[in-house]
Order: structure tokens, then sequence, then C-alpha cells
């Protein structure tokens, strides 16, 4: 049966090399038979490829431990869901479910291959092909996931136990489809330069691509902080581990390149930049694979490396080396032939936008390979913790916030800034007065409201202006109720409401973390039983220890109750889960969670016999709005992914704004 996989692999490498050569002779070609051929082939490799990851599956499951990789992730008694998430839990299988969303994403290109530009297409599916076989070639020659162990063991040693959780089988898809997804754009931006098709027409094929693969990569970053916050037991959500952070660096230039391929939509502008983002978003993404498969970091998220890593390095080298090349023979044609008509314009907010975006990234990506250079260069280990990364994040993001409430209001080519004050003057008021309600009600320092609230605040408060004044806009005009008015304005207009939407979102996200990190309070206590810890408004009673038995565990309990006066509102459960192949026992929290606050509550020690336990409480203020917020990001980027509609005479001017209802500006901010 592994055999079969193998084999699989081999004839999925012949399909992609085979692909590449037609697909680039298709894009040369007038005969479309070429490119027929290419989808063939395309076709071909994914079916090959889900036939190697349906093995691998069935391997798993039957716990068939005479293959290596079986024997180092699964374990015969373990539940069918961990077993299935096998496939992605190490080195070998994560490779495989990376190629096997590379060769899907392959197919969904070639089949609208004859529907779109026959030279961009062919040069988009040669590239999509060349990194699809690169991967293949890494599984083959390399990285087999089914190779042979021999003896095969009795039994598997399963897999890390922080992954036996739910969250193993969602996760990891979510993140593992972001990163792929941008290799479409990649491919259609290096075909563009290929083909020497340098107007806009490549961005237009591939906006949804982009925002569907940004969209996959947000959930996935934001399930991550859920996952970390409820699973690993430290009571926080982001500890700026390098391999968090190297999913982190390709949202941020991806998140730079969402937002300026609509400067060259609409005008021949920054065509340079967006060739050079989508080229370092993509290569960020083998970046942050590196990391986790190249053996050099020590985390939850790294796998084993082998000869993984040198691999990983030199084609992230041939990756930048190639795409700058390119990007040099084309320079002159690429050459600008627009110009910024005033300082005050959508298009200067755009090009600063990159420009912090791209400082953010810069400033993680220095945070998180210092170390390792530093190592590397006098053997010495630095470490570069937290706050670091929030001294050195934190002006940036004040000012992105700020950009973010004023800068949808700008107006493209010029705009007034006595107009501009006008439309901000309602927000700001706003944003000043929410920031003393908060700081009377909550004694928080006046400094940290001012940086920590006033300027979410004032972009929330901008956005909600803009959705208002849209939409009575509209309703005066139309007769609508402005809920329907509004829900209107972002079928016609999805790509700037939807933006606007995840603007929002960001904010609420923004207003958590700031909550959260300045009121966070914690106690730490050991308790016999009936004994009682106060913390905030809280009393906690210990009253008794359980154990269970589990397929691949031993989980023991405390039973918790929890008070507020003399009103019993929960019983909390934190526990211990015990490895017979681990020494170190693995922390099971239990939270009450709320809108406004999360008590949060780990068991540190305890008895044998039951006798006294050693707990620590946290409670975490808004903490709910980090999560709430994500959702209303993820809200915002399915409404912007819409389908652009054919647009209409304008019906609408409302006043102040230039809000067009009818054929609204679809070329909004995303």
């Amino acid at each position: 049966m592994p055999e079969i996989g193998y084999a699989a692999l081999v004839v999925a490498l012949a399909m992609a090399a085979y692909g590449a050569s037609v697909a680039a002779r298709g894009a040369r070609s007038a005969d479309p038979g070429w490119l027929a051929s290419a989808r063939n082939a395309a076709l071909a490799q994914f079916l090959l490829v889900t036939a190697a990851g349906l093995t691998l599956e069935y391997l798993l499951v039957t716990s068939d431990f005479s293959v290596r990789y079986v024997a180092q992730t699964s374990i015969s008694t373990s539940p069918l869901r961990y077993k299935i998430a096998g496939l992605w839990g190490a080195l070998e299988g994560s490779i495989l479910l990376w190629e096997w969303l590379q060769a899907l994403f392959v197919v969904l290109v070639a089949r609208k291959a004859s529907s779109l530009r026959r030279d961009l297409t062919g040069y988009a599916l040669a590239v999509l092909f060349v990194v699809s076989g690169i991967f293949l070639l890494l599984l083959v020659a390399i990285s087999n996931p089914f190779a042979r162990l021999q003896p095969p063991p009795a039994e598997g040693r399963g897999l890390n136990p922080l992954l036996e959780v739910t969250d193993m089988l969602v996760h990891p898809l979510l993140l593992y489809t972001g990163y792929v997804g941008f290799v479409v754009p990649y491919a259609f931006g290096l075909a563009a330069l290929l083909a020497g098709r340098l107007d806009g027409t490549w961005l237009t094929l591939t906006r949804r691509w982009t925002v569907t693969a940004w969209l996959f990569l947000t959930a996935g970053i934001l399930y991550g902080g859920w996952w970390s916050y409820r699973t690993l037991g430290w009571g926080g959500y982001w500890a700026w581990d390098p391999v968090e952070n190297a999913s982190f660096m390709p949202w941020l230039m991806g998140t730079a390149f969402v937002h300026s391929v609509m400067v060259q939509e609409r005008r021949p502008m920054l065509k340079i930049w967006n060739v050079t983002l989508i080229t370092l978003t993509f290569a960020l993404t083998i970046f942050g694979t590196f990391l986790t498969r190249s053996g050099v970091l020590s985390s939850v998220h790294a796998f084993a490396s082998g000869g993984v890593g040198p691999f990983l390095l030199g084609y992230l080298a041939v990756i930048l080396l190639g795409s700058l090349g390119l990007l040099a023979w084309r320079w002159e044609r690429l050459g600008e032939r627009a110009e910024l008509d005033g300082l005050l314009s959508r298009e200067s907010v755009f090009l600063l936008n990159n420009l912090l975006l791209a400082a953010f990234c810069f400033t993680v990506f220095f945070g998180t390979i210092f170390p390792l250079l530093s190592e590397a260069v006098t053997g010495a280990k630095v470490s570069v913790g937290t706050p670091y990364f929030n001294w050195v994040t934190m002006p940036i993001s004040l000012v992105i916030l700020l950009m973010m409430g004023a800068g949808p209001l700008v107006p493209w080519r010029r705009g007034s800034w006595a107009h501009l004050a006008r439309l901000l003057r309602v927000p700001a008021v706003l944003a000043l007065a929410g920031s003393l309600a908060v700081w009377l009600a909550g004694g928080v320092r006046g400094d940290l409201v001012a940086f920590g609230y006033t300027l979410p605040f004032f972009a929330a408060a901008a956005v909600l202006f803009e959705f208002v004044r849209a939409a009575r806009g509209r309703s005066r005009v139309t007769g609508e109720n402005p809920l329907r008015a509004f829900g209107t304005l972002c079928r016609q207009n999805h790509r700037r409401y939807g933006g606007l939407i995840v603007h929002l979102g960001v904010v609420l996200v923004a207003i958590g973390i700031a909550t959260s990190s300045i009121g966070k309070v914690e106690r730490e206590a050991t308790l016999h039983r009936g004994e009682t810890l106060d913390l905030s408004s809280y009393r906690l009673r210990f009253t008794s220890l359980s154990a269970v038995e589990r397929s691949t565990h031993l989980l023991v309990s405390a039973d918790v109750e929890v008070f507020q006066g003399s009103r019993l509102v929960a019983t909390l459960q934190p526990g211990q889960r015990l490895y017979p192949t681990s020494q170190s026992p693995f922390a099971t929290v239990d939270i009450r969670f709320g809108p406004m606050r999360d008590l949060y509550v780990i068991l540190g020690a305890f008895d044998r016999e039951g006798r006294w336990v050693t707990l620590k409480a946290q409670v975490h203020p808004m903490i709910a709005w980090i999560w709430i917020g994500g959702l209303v990001v993820v809200a915002g980027g399915l409404v912007a992914l819409g389908r652009e509609r054919r647009r209409l005479p304008a019906a609408i001017t409302a006043t102040e704004g230039a809000v067009l209802i009818g054929a609204a500006d679809t070329r909004g901010t995303v």
C-alpha cells in the first residue's frame, strides 16, 4: 500500500514537469490544444496527489506502523479525529497536504484557462506547475511520507500532546489554504512580467483569489490565537513566537498588496510596488515553511528537519532572485505613468499604508531572525522577547489605526483638508468622549487611555459614522429603511463597505487587546478542600479532585465552584493531562466566558490524595472582543469577496461625502 502512494507522487511529479512545458508553449502559441493539454495534466496531477493523500490517511486510520510516518504520529487507541489530523501533524504529511492544496489550485486555474487571456494564463499555469513540482520533488526525494520502518514497532508514538485537540482539524487547514492561496496572484504577477502585459489585467484576474487567500490566512491566525488561549494554559493568545510571526509577516505583506492593487486598477501607478509586494508575500510563506521545517526552532509549531531545511532555503533564494530578476528585466516598462495629484488623496493614503505595513513587517522579521543570526555568527543564544515587539510595533499600529479611520474618507486624486476635517469632527468628539468615559469608569491612567483607546475609538466612530451617513443618504432618496439601504450598499459596493467592515473588526480586536492587556489581574494560591481564593469580583472554592482514564492519557481535574457575592455562577474543571510517553503534564484550562470579562483557571499542582491543589486564576477584561472583532473581520472579508456587478449610472450623490449610490465606487477600501 505505501508503495502505491509513493508511485502516485512520482507520476504526479512527471505530470507537473509535462504541464509546465505545455503551459509555457501554450502561452506563446495560438493553438488552443497546448492549454487543453495543460488542463488535462493539472487534473491528472490533482488526482494522483489526492490518491497519495488518501493512501496515507488510510495507513494512519488502520495504524500501519510499518510506515515510519504513521509510527511517529499515531497510536492504535487514538480517536479517529486525531488519526485524521495526523496527516498534517508532522513534517512529511504537512508537506503532502500543502502539495494537495497546490494541486487543487492548479486545477481551478486551469479550468478557467479557456476564458482568460491565453498568454497570461499559460505562463501562470507554467509557474504553478513549477511550484507544484518543487514540492513533489521534496516529497519524492527528501521527505517521503511512505518510507518503511523495519522492523515495525508494536505501537506508535502518537501526536504531540498539545496537538491532541479538535482545533487541530481546523487551524492548520485554514492557515495552509491561506499560505498556498497566495501562489495564484504570485504566478499571474510573474506571468505578466514574462508576457509583457504590465497593465492591471493580472490584478483583475486574481482579485478574488487574493482576497480569498487573505481571508483564509486571517481566519487561520485568529483561530490560532483562540486555540492558544483555550488550550496551552498560559492565559495568552499571542506570544510573538517565531512561528506565529512566520504567519503574521505574509499577512502584513498580503494586506498591503490587497490595498495597493486598487490604485493600479484605477491609475497606472504602483506597478513595481504590486509585483514586489506579491513576491514578498509568497516568499514569506515559504520562509514560514522553512522556519517550521528546518529544525532551527524549538516550538510546538515546528517539525523535524532532515534535508528539508536546506532545500527550502535554496527554493526561497530561487524565488527572490528569479522574481527580482524578471522585475529588473521589465523595469523600464514598469515606469510610472501617473503621479500623485495632491498630498491629500486616496492614492497617497494607500502609499502610506504600504510603507507602514512594510515597516511593521520588517520590524517583526528583524526580531524573528536576529536570534538565529546571532547564534549562527557568535554562537551565543540571544532572545528577542515580547517587550521588543510591543514597543517597536505599537507606534506603527497607532498610526495605522488613525489611517483606518481617516483614510477611507479621503477622495481619489485630490482632497480638501477643510472638507476632511468636517467629516472627522464627529468621530473625533465621540472618540475623546469615549476615552474619557473609560478613564472615569475604570481608573485607567490618562496616558494609556490616550494611546490605548482614543485612536481605536476614533477609527470605529469614523467607520460607523460613514455607515450611517451613507445609509441615510440612500434612504432619503429611495425610501428604504436604513438597514435595508445599508444592505443594498454592501451588495452594490461590496469592496468599499466590505473593507470598512474589516476595518471595524480590526478596531474591535485592537480594543480587546488594549483592554485585556491593561486590565488583566491574576492570583495563584494553594487551596485545601473547602478553601477559597478571591480575585476581582469572584470567589473560587476548591471542592474535589477526580481522575478519568482517556484513550491516550490520564485526565486529572479539580472541581472549582465560582461565586459572585453569595451566588454560585459556575463550576469550572481545570485539569492536567498525563501521558505515558511524557514526563511533563499538559494543562487543560477551564474558562468562564463573558462579553466583558473571562475568568481563566489553571490547575498548577495537586495532591494525589485530592487534599489540596494549586490554582492560578486570571481575569481578562474584554478579551472576548478579540474573537468578536475577528468574526467581524471575516464577515467583512466575505462581503468584499462578492462578485463584481455591472456598473450602472449613478443615481444619488450624498452630501459632503461623495457617496455614490447605484454605481458606487466599487474600488473602495478592502
